[in-house]
């Protein structure tokens, strides 16, 4: 069975590593817009959306996602500039917020569905840690304008869920990949 990450994130790829080691990365072409009323819908449209174009093009077993970070059912991607990850960062501080992987596994023409939700509680952040943070260049790449597994892990008070949700590839993909029959290594 050929299995393919349908996504250009090394996060996602160092985490599917871990657990899986004969796997292939192929970017999806398509756009993230969605008009999906819900959070959650949006995070599984886009996910469906990357894996049917990958699977279109390659078959085999394809696992599309996409994880978005949401205040009070606004969603915050990924940052255009310095700027707007200032904003976001201040808007999070102090805050529970929700980060949201929506999932798509296409496995023998069928596909699998799902969504998780972990909830990430910041700090008070002051002015000084924004801007530090902002200096480390990480918030630029990351939805919600931070990585949990970096040095915006300094940001969060806790965590209520799945760590790796948060890093942008949950453990019920791994999950559902091995009652596929695919083999842990």
């Amino acid at each position: 069975m050929r299995l393919i990450l349908a996504s250009q994130s090394p996060r996602r790829r160092e985490i599917l590593s871990k657990f899986f080691k004969n796997f292939d990365v192929i970017p999806s072409k398509v756009s993230e817009e969605s008009i999906a009323k819900t959070p959650e819908e949006h995070a599984v449209e886009v996910a469906r959306k990357k894996a049917c174009d990958v699977y279109s093009r390659y078959g085999g077993t394809v696992v599309g996602a996409d994880t978005i970070v949401v205040l009070k059912d606004k969603i915050l991607g990924k940052p255009r500039n310095k700027e707007e990850a200032r904003k976001m960062l201040r808007e999070l501080s102090g805050k529970v917020h929700k980060v949201i992987t929506g999932y798509c596994i296409i496995h023998e023409g069928k596909e699998i569905t799902g969504y998780v939700v972990t909830e990430v509680k910041f700090r008070e952040l002051s002015k000084e840690e924004i801007e530090w943070y902002i200096s480390t260049g990480e918030p630029l790449d990351k939805a919600g304008a931070y990585g949990i597994q970096g040095k915006g892990g300094v940001l969060v008070e806790w965590i209520k869920g799945d760590y790796y949700n948060v890093v942008g590839f949950p453990m019920k993909i791994i999950l559902e990949l091995k009652n596929l029959g695919f083999k842990l290594s």
